[in-house]
């Protein structure tokens, strides 16, 4: 059987030569494939419990994405009327107290209203001026 090779650093040579390549940096939204929103049809609309310190219900769905991927997306702002086969945009984006949720969906684009009520930090919420 073989015997693990201890890794070797590079030389100062190979250094001042430049020969080290940086590490590739990994996507924090993989499923969008790079483009900044994607299209997709709601398969199911449901309620997650935060992680521990917080309580409460977030409302997230599941999306199948134009990539073919399939995707849970947070549904941000208060109230919305994202029902099953709903056409929605999906933003990268992660909520930080819900596991495996790394997407949002954008308010206000597609078959998503924006939040109605909403008076301040209304573009991120599609809302109208008042």
């Amino acid at each position: 059987n073989t015997i693990a090779q201890p890794r070797t650093f590079a030389t100062l040579n190979q250094v001042i030569r430049g020969i080290r390549k940086p590490r590739l940096k990994q996507s924090a939204s993989p499923a969008l494939l790079g483009s900044p929103q994607r299209r997709g049809v709601t398969l199911k609309v449901f309620n997650v419990k935060p992680k521990k310190p917080n309580s409460a219900q977030r409302k997230v769905c599941r999306v199948r994405l134009t990539s073919g991927k399939v995707v849970q997306a947070y549904i941000p702002g208060e109230g919305h009327n994202v029902q099953e086969h709903a056409v929605v945009l999906v933003r990268g984006g992660r909520v930080p107290d819900c596991p495996g949720v790394r997407y949002k969906v954008v308010r206000g684009a597609l078959d998503c209203q924006g939040v109605v009520t909403r008076k301040k930090g209304r573009s991120k919420y599609g809302a109208k001026r008042p």
